[in-house]
């Protein structure tokens, strides 16, 4: 079972994949996190930040939970504009 509340109906195959994955981590924190943003703009996402946001999406959940949670820093290469999206979505969204 997800959490999600978006379909995928709409979504071309490479969003539909990246919200399946953004739903199926493997850690609840990071099926939230990235579940939530993903929900809210995998749809609006422009290909170059799809590229960025797989980025993210192949960094395991511990690494992953401890830059959004700030943990410890996020390295250089992935504090992206995307990344920078996703941590303010966490930031504004109710759990």
């Amino acid at each position: 079972m997800t959490g999600t509340t978006r379909s995928s109906a709409d979504l071309d195959p490479r969003r539909r994949k990246a919200l399946f994955r953004s739903w199926h981590r493997g850690t609840r924190e990071m099926d939230l996190i990235l579940g939530g943003f993903a929900d809210d703009h995998i749809g609006e996402l422009s290909d170059a930040e799809m590229d960025l946001y797989e980025v993210v999406l192949d960094q395991l959940d511990p690494l992953l939970f401890k830059w959004f949670s700030g943990e410890e820093p996020v390295p250089a290469e992935h504090d992206t504009a995307v990344y920078r999206k996703i941590l303010d979505h966490r930031r504004h969204r109710q759990f």
